[in-house]
C-alpha cells in the first residue's frame, strides 16, 4: 500500500496533508509514503524530517503520484494535477464541492475515488476526523489574534497612574466552532465579549464562555436549528428585527468577528455598509467569510481594506495563517479517516463502500459522480 502527499498549487494554501507523526503512523499500518519534496516548507516541516520519520521524498509530482494507492491533500486538486494517478486510487481531501459540477467531473474522469473529509458526518466516531472543526476553531482564535494586531489600542481593562483604559468591546457573529473559539480568545485577552447566533442551542455556550447574548428570541428562533446541528435560513421577517437589533449593537463595538456560513450557500450579509459607517473611527472588522462571498458588504478577499476609519480585515484561509498548527490537526483528521480503510490483519486498503462515512464521503468513484448531492444536473 502506497500514500502519496502532494505539495499544495493554491496559491494561498500553506497547510500540508502529513507530517512527521502521521507518517509514522501510516508505517505502523503498513504503508510507504511518499511525499512531493518541498511539501511541507510552509508549514515549517522540512524534507529531512519527513525522510527522518519514514517517509521517501519524491522530487516531482509525477514521481509521487506514481502507482500511489492513497493520494492526500488539502485542497481539491486542480485539473491535470492527477494525471499519472493510478485508476482506482483514493484522493481523501477538503473537496470544496458545491457548484463544482466542472471540478468533480474532471475527479470521475481521473478514475480516482473522491473524498471530501468536510462532509465527514457529525457523529461520535467521526468526531476525530471533523476536518471542519479542527480548521474553524484555528481560524476563530486567529481571527482575535489578528483583530488585536490591527486594532490600535490594549483588549483589557487596565488601571494605571496616568488613568483608566477601557476594555475593548468585541462582538462575535456566529457561535459555531469559529465563533466560540474567538469568544473564549477575546475573553482570555481582557475584552468585554456579545455574541449573537441563530440557533438556540447557541445562547447557553455562549453565556458559559461568559460573553453576552444578543438575539431576537422569538418563536421562530426557538425552531431554528437542523437536525445535524446547523443553522437554517431564517424568514425575512426574522433577519430584519434581528438585524435591527444587530445594528444598534454593532455601532458600539470596537471589534466585530463574523463567523456566519450554511454548508453550500453563499455567506449571508450580516453587516452593511451603513452598519460599517455606524462605527467608530479605529474600530476592526474581521470577516471569516470572506472566501464564500462575505458576511461583511465591504469585505475583499485577500486584503485588510479600510472605510471610513473601520478596517475590514479579508484574509483568505485563515487556519493557514498558523500552518503548522492547522496541518498538525488537519494530518490527523486524515489518519483517523484512512485508518479505517485500511485492513489491520493483511495491511492492505480494504474500503467497506457501505459505511456511513464512506457513502457520506464518496463524491466520485468508478469513473462517476456518485454522491447523491452532487449529481449532475439533467
Amino acid at each position: 500500500m502506497r500514500i502519496a502527499v502532494l505539495s499544495e498549487t493554491e496559491g494561498a494554501e500553506t497547510r500540508v496533508a502529513a507530517t512527521p507523526e502521521t507518517v509514522k503512523k501510516y508505517k505502523g499500518l503498513g504503508a510507504d509514503v511518499v511525499v512531493q519534496a518541498g511539501a511541507g516548507t510552509k508549514a515549517g516541516i522540512t524534507d529531512a524530517e519527513l525522510d527522518a520519520s519514514g517517509a521517501v521524498i519524491a522530487p516531482s509530482r509525477e514521481e509521487t503520484l506514481r502507482d500511489a494507492d492513497i493520494i492526500l491533500k488539502v485542497r481539491r486538486p486542480a485539473d491535470g494535477e492527477l494525471t499519472g494517478a493510478k485508476p482506482g486510487a483514493l484522493l481523501i481531501s477538503i473537496m470544496d464541492p458545491y457548484g463544482q459540477d466542472a471540478a468533480l467531473k474532471n475527479l470521475a474522469a481521473a478514475q480516482v475515488a473522491a473524498f471530501a473529509m468536510e462532509l465527514m458526518p457529525r457523529i461520535t466516531r467521526a468526531q476525530v476526523m471533523d476536518v471542519l472543526s479542527s480548521q474553524a476553531n484555528l481560524a476563530g482564535y486567529r481571527a482575535v489574534v489578528d483583530a488585536t494586531a490591527e486594532y490600535g489600542r490594549a483588549m483589557p481593562m487596565m488601571m494605571t497612574a496616568a488613568g483608566t483604559v477601557p476594555a475593548a468591546r468585541v462582538f462575535v457573529m456566529g457561535a459555531g466552532v469559529a465563533g466560540l473559539q474567538a469568544i473564549a480568545t477575546a475573553r482570555r485577552l481582557g475584552a468585554v465579549v456579545t455574541a449573537t447566533d441563530v440557533r438556540p442551542a447557541a445562547k447557553e455556550q455562549v453565556e458559559s464562555l461568559g460573553a453576552k447574548f444578543v438575539a431576537v428570541e422569538d418563536e421562530e428562533f426557538k425552531q431554528a436549528e437542523t437536525a445535524g446541528g446547523y443553522a437554517k435560513e431564517m424568514s425575512a421577517e426574522y433577519q430584519a428585527k434581528q438585524a435591527a437589533l444587530v445594528a444598534s449593537h454593532i455601532a458600539k463595538q470596537d471589534i466585530v468577528i463574523t463567523t456566519a456560513l450554511i454548508p453550500g450557500r453563499p455567506a449571508p450579509k450580516l453587516v452593511s455598509r451603513a452598519m460599517v459607517e455606524s462605527m467608530k473611527p479605529g474600530s476592526v472588522i474581521v470577516d471569516l467569510a470572506v472566501e464564500r462571498g462575505g458576511n461583511c458588504e465591504l469585505a475583499q478577499p485577500g486584503q485588510v481594506v479600510e472605510h471610513n476609519g473601520v478596517k475590514i480585515v479579508g484574509h483568505l484561509n485563515m487556519p493557514g495563517r498558523l500552518a503548522a498548527t492547522a496541518s498538525s490537526l488537519y494530518a490527523k483528521n486524515l489518519y483517523a479517516f484512512v485508518e479505517t480503510l485500511v485492513d489491520k490483519e493483511s495491511k492492505a486498503l480494504s474500503v467497506k463502500w457501505d459505511d456511513e462515512l464512506v457513502k457520506a464521503t464518496c463524491l466520485t468513484r468508478d469513473g462517476a459522480v456518485v454522491h447523491p448531492a452532487f449529481q449532475p444536473k439533467a
